[in-house]
């Protein structure tokens, strides 16, 4: 990235030698002046094939169709800094678009943006919906499964789709789920001549010949079995698929809490189990990552069908014994080990791991790893918690109708921050 003194020294033509210009179902005549002034100026133009036949008519330099992988075409744009470069995008460049990935490379000095409405908000206006108070989801390359998290009573969703056989997957994701008789809007190709606007309820969805530029618009309406994902830590054990190895419900939402996961923060969950303390870490926010080190084959195989089914396919998975396993692995902004704390030197290698200020959290279960806890609490300092929890249940047999505590098994949580 060019320092401010040499972008000041730059002729100001050259300082902006690219251009990115958004571009709808309407071409050329949705463009402003300006936006049709810097596709015809430019010498050279990239776009995906849609867009440059949206744009045919005002181009009037040398087209580059995007190549694939598309990573490649970063290199291709930036071996042309100094020229005249326009690249096309779909409605907002920097809404799910191209311009996001140029802006790691490019200076916002050096680029001028020409946005037009993006998908998102021509559905909004369709639908008469306000943007702010809907939840927007990109599933262009995604899982569908990324809409699990929002689906609740009475929510609006508006998913961008990657082709014309999405819509009817949605609405399957929706009844296998609970959620049959959400209303489901499928908006195509929207602002041009080819826009067409159709609904279905999603159980009964038999919507054909879908464009496959499309919005799907979800009213959410969720049946009597429907799997409602809440917003708090803590989520029920019997929503999770597990063998018994589960951070259970009320120690979750304290060790959740201990981890206080913050935006864009990393977390190794060692020794995951079901992957409960990671999917719920992902939930928290958006901006989160995880890496579950699990070294049961058939744990990780359930860890990945958890991720899927709580809507964080993005969880990645590693396979194997730690320490082995987290080496090379990323620095952790929070670790939490759930199990194996006693494994030879993983408590050190963890520590050394660890970002400045990251924090640690180990809960005990046996006697052995208690007195390890006991140990490094004596040793590093930190917090030490007992956790004792019990539920109500029956006791006298059925005729007796009277209950009582029953006690689980104590757990006991070393919390440490790294200096």
């Amino acid at each position: 990235m060019p320092s401010n003194s040499e972008l000041a020294a730059r002729p100001a033509a050259i300082r902006r030698w690219l251009s990115i210009v958004g571009i709808g179902e309407d071409g050329g005549d949705g463009l402003s002046a300006a936006a049709r002034e810097l596709i015809q100026s430019a010498d050279i133009v990239f776009g995906g094939s849609r867009h440059l036949s949206l744009a045919a008519s005002l181009i009037r330099g040398e087209t580059r169709p995007w190549l694939r992988p598309f990573e490649r075409n970063v290199a291709e744009v930036l071996a042309l800094r100094g020229r005249s470069v326009c690249v096309l995008a779909s409605g907002d460049p920097f809404l799910h678009g191209v311009g996001n990935l140029l802006a790691h490379h490019v200076a916002a000095d050096e680029t001028t943006v020409a946005p037009s409405p993006s998908a998102f908000s021509l559905a909004a206006s369709r639908l008469h919906w306000p943007l702010a108070q809907v939840m927007q989801v990109s599933l262009c390359g995604h899982p569908l499964d990324l809409i699990r998290p929002h689906l609740h009573p009475g929510s609006r969703l508006l998913a961008l789709t990657s082709d014309e056989q999405a819509p009817a997957a949605i609405a399957t994701l929706l009844v296998e789920a609970g959620f049959g008789n959400s209303r489901c809007i499928v908006l195509e190709a929207l602002g041009g001549p080819r826009e067409r606007i159709r609904s279905a309820r999603a159980v009964d969805f038999k919507l054909d010949d879908i464009d496959r530029l499309n919005t799907v618009a979800i009213e959410v309406d969720a049946g009597p079995q429907a799997r409602i994902l809440a917003r708090s830590s803590g989520l029920a054990d019997a929503l999770f698929e597990h063998d018994g190895q589960i951070t259970k419900r009320e120690v979750r939402a304290l060790t959740l809490s201990a981890l206080a996961p913050q935006h864009g923060e990393l977390l190794w969950d060692v020794g995951a189990g079901s992957g409960s303390v990671s999917i719920e870490w992902l939930l928290a926010d958006s901006s989160l990552a995880a890496i579950a080190i699990e070294q049961r084959a058939d744990r990780a195989a359930r860890i990945r069908r958890n991720a899927s089914a709580f809507g964080v396919p993005h969880l990645q998975l590693i396979e194997g014994s730690a320490p082995k396993a987290i080496e090379g692995l990323p620095a952790p902004d929070a670790v939490f080990i759930g199990g194996g704390a006693t494994a030879p030197g993983l408590i050190d290698a963890v520590q050394n791991a660890l970002r400045s200020k990251g924090r640690l959290v180990v809960n005990a279960v046996t006697l052995e790893t208690e007195a390890l806890l006991l140990q490094r609490y004596a040793k590093s300092g930190g917090a030490l918690t007992r956790i004792d929890i019990a539920h109500a249940d029956g006791i006298g047999g059925e005729e007796a109708r009277l209950s009582g505590w029953r006690a689980a098994m104590p757990i006991v949580q070393w919390r440490w921050v790294k200096p």
